[in-house]
């Protein structure tokens, strides 16, 4: 079938059956925006990864090796509130995963000659652009599933999902572990081989434009969203300046983020710091990561009980965070690392809590808050590089002050 019989032309006044779908009807559409989070779960999972690999085999400074994540970041920065938002609104849910996706894979096959010129500079390049695809493909994916289904279960949905998204997390550091760190590490056997990685992520996520070419995929409009507020008893929201739980979630995505993104990228210098190997600590960080996955999904079962309310949860493991965090610094070898592994299981449900909260009651406004809340993300291309100029200065355990303000910022 032709291409744009397939197009899907948004008219945002209109109320589609979307709005109708049941917890069972919206299942397949949410499964399928699911492997979306596992693939930038992995790809971010890389990113951490290969921070501490860059480092060691190109000689960079903590605070230069940051480049690779203000090179992801910045995307986030950029796309959500400008090109991404518009082609959502524009063209739809369908059309934004394939161009997220279509970015994503162009950013991948970037890697191959930036290896063969050993050039860091080209490495920032492409992941800037894998970070604009990821963050074109979240821009849709975040808001699809918080509004796709029963409003009662947006926390769930995306929680579950984002549960995912750590398995992906979880897989990355290992693949990176025996890739990356094994006997080669610091020669060009190295570089060659994330080549290969990057190919065959571009492979599979090219196999992921044809499903959602060719998969059903109910569109939401911003009529949708206002019948849904409207289904649920809410008010209307009224003018978007208006909507001050939608700027506070943004601040406070923001700040954990930052805060998040700056404990996973100096976590294997943490770990050679306390008297452990590279090898080593990306294992120890799959570790962390598994523990992120694993409590996501308790976080998500617990929102299930009545009695628990998702800004609970967050409350707590925000404040969970903190607390870790402190004991991580202010202690030494295997100790200090396990505080900082229970640091990455509290973040688990912080980020998905955080973005359904801010999208709760702005009915039509849902597409223009979840492109703030995405453009949020780029706290992950500030806290970083503070993080780096403190390692090299006080070392990676004072480094950790700076996620520590991050947490207490966000709460």
């Amino acid at each position: 079938m032709a291409f744009w019989k397939r197009r899907i032309i948004v008219h945002d006044d209109a109320v589609t059956t979307a709005v109708h779908l049941t917890a069972r009807q919206s299942l397949i559409p949410n499964i399928l925006v699911t492997i979306l989070f596992f693939l930038w779960g992995f790809a971010y999972g890389l990113l951490d990864v290969l921070n501490a690999h860059f480092q060691k085999t190109l000689n960079l400074s903590g605070s230069m090796s940051a480049g690779l994540s203000a090179a992801y970041f910045g995307a986030y920065f950029i796309c959500p509130p400008t090109v991404s938002g518009l082609v959502l609104r524009r063209c739809g849910f369908r059309i934004t995963f394939m161009a997220g996706l279509a970015v994503l894979a162009a950013g991948c096959l970037l890697f191959w000659p930036s290896v063969l010129k050993r050039s860091f500079g080209g490495f920032c390049g492409s992941m800037f652009v894998v970070g604009a695809g990821l963050a074109t493909l979240e821009t849709a994916a975040d808001p699809f599933l918080a509004i796709c289904g029963p409003p009662r279960y947006s926390e769930i949905r995306l929680n579950l999902a984002q549960a995912v998204q750590g398995v992906g997390s979880f897989v990355a550091p290992l693949i990176g572990s025996r890739i990356f760190f094994a006997t080669n590490l610091g020669t060009d056997e190295g570089l060659k081989n994330v080549q290969w990685v990057y190919l065959g992520t571009a492979c599979f996520v090219g196999l992921l434009i044809v499903l959602f070419f060719l998969a059903p995929m109910p569109e939401i409009t911003d009529a949708d969203m206002q019948f849904q507020e409207i289904e649920i008893g809410q008010q209307n929201p009224g003018p978007l300046r208006t909507q001050f739980n939608l700027f506070l979630a943004v601040w406070a995505q923001f700040c954990y983020v930052g805060a998040q993104v700056a404990v996973a990228n100096y976590f294997i210098q943490f770990c050679v710091s306390s008297g452990t190997t590279e090898a080593r600590g990306a294992e120890l960080f799959a570790l962390g990561q598994g523990l992120y996955a694993l409590n996501r999904f308790i976080a998500g079962g617990l929102m299930t009980i009545p009695a628990v309310k998702p800004r609970y949860i967050l409350v707590l493991y925000l404040g969970m965070c903190f607390v870790f965090v402190v004991l991580a610094m202010n202690t030494r070898g295997p100790a200090s690392i396990a505080m900082l592994i229970l640091v990455l299981c509290f973040e688990s449900a912080c980020f998905a809590t955080i973005f359904t909260l801010g999208l709760k009651g702005l009915g039509r406004h849902t597409k223009i808050g979840g492109s703030l809340l995405v453009a949020a993300i780029s706290g992950g291309m500030v806290f970083p590089p503070m993080a780096g100029a403190v390692m090299d200065e006080r070392g990676a355990h004072m480094a950790m002050a700076v996620p520590m303000v991050g947490y207490i910022l966000a709460w």
